[in-house]
């Protein structure tokens, strides 16, 4: 039987279904994993304020669950508050990005603060799937931003940037992040995070550098952990943890790699795989058929 004493988890598409809702069954075996000792995270490329009213939910917060936020590049504490990792871009590479992608028909997006930081608040649209999907309200609204526009987000960011997103048509992305990407290949980390988010965070950032950074020090083991995502950008925790679990509803490269695979997101699957090898934990047991 599994000795699990961590379990991570990306949030969208992985821990909430299309709602953007933790169901009650995955609320409740999760809650009950952490009452049975069990560290909680959470692992996304949100911002880390896009992640604390998750976290209440789940009494991660009563918990010391840890926020894993920007694709890796920051790890805070929910219960405390205290930040045990981050790692931002140079002011330099923050900036040389924004100004590179002045060439590119996408929308970026970049957070200070309470704000999130747009060109243009009505340039908004992007076609994903056969529909119109406004992302800046989608993102800043997932994040629990405000909105403020700047001409010149590269002449703004005179800070440094734990990550820049940029969004636009899945095919234009496909098309042009080769292009996107190119100066920055080997100083940066570059990534697609959805099909019509591509990414940019510092050299080596990562879910798994993040969890490696903190979690060996408080004394886990690998074999210790089950990790759960869907992603491209979940493919470093996934092959990370002792138990790598990727959601009905993860693309086929995260399939291939990981050890199981669960039911989807809209279908409880983090429930049902925790059913499994949670059964040495006495107060799980009653909970699933």
């Amino acid at each position: 039987m599994s000795n699990i004493k961590v379990i991570i988890m990306d949030v969208d598409g992985t821990l909430t279904n299309s709602k953007k809702v933790i169901t009650q069954k995955t609320k409740d075996a999760l809650i009950k994993a952490q009452e049975a000792g069990v560290l909680l995270i959470l692992a996304s490329g949100r911002p880390t304020s896009g992640l604390i009213d998750l976290s209440r939910e789940l009494k991660m917060d009563e918990n010391h669950g840890l926020l894993v936020s920007f694709n890796g590049s920051k790890v805070v504490d929910c219960q405390t508050n205290e930040v045990l990792f981050n790692e931002t871009m140079s002011i330099e590479d923050g900036q040389a990005v924004l100004e590179h992608m002045k060439k590119f028909d996408v929308k970026p997006m970049i957070d200070k603060g309470n704000y999130m930081y747009v060109n243009d608040v009505f340039n908004n649209q992007i076609h994903y799937k056969g529909e119109t999907l406004n992302i800046i309200q989608y993102e800043s609204r997932g994040g629990k931003f405000k909105l403020c526009e700047k001409d010149d987000l590269a002449a703004f960011a005179d800070y440094p940037l734990n990550k820049i997103l940029t969004a636009g048509d899945p095919e234009y992305l496909q098309a042009n992040y080769k292009e996107m990407m190119e100066p920055f290949k080997d100083t940066l980390s570059c990534m697609f995070t959805a099909p019509f988010y591509f990414e940019f965070t510092a050299k080596g950032i990562d879910k798994a550098k993040a969890l490696d950074t903190v979690l060996i020090p408080m004394g886990y083991k690998k074999e210790e952990m089950i990790a759960f995502g869907d992603g491209h950008n979940d493919a470093s925790m996934v092959k990370y943890a002792g138990i790598g679990v990727a959601m009905d509803n993860a693309v086929d490269a995260l399939k291939a790699i990981a050890n199981e695979v669960t039911l989807s997101n809209e279908e409880d699957g983090i429930a049902h795989t925790l059913s499994k090898h949670l059964k040495n934990i006495d107060v799980l047991n009653h909970s699933f058929a």
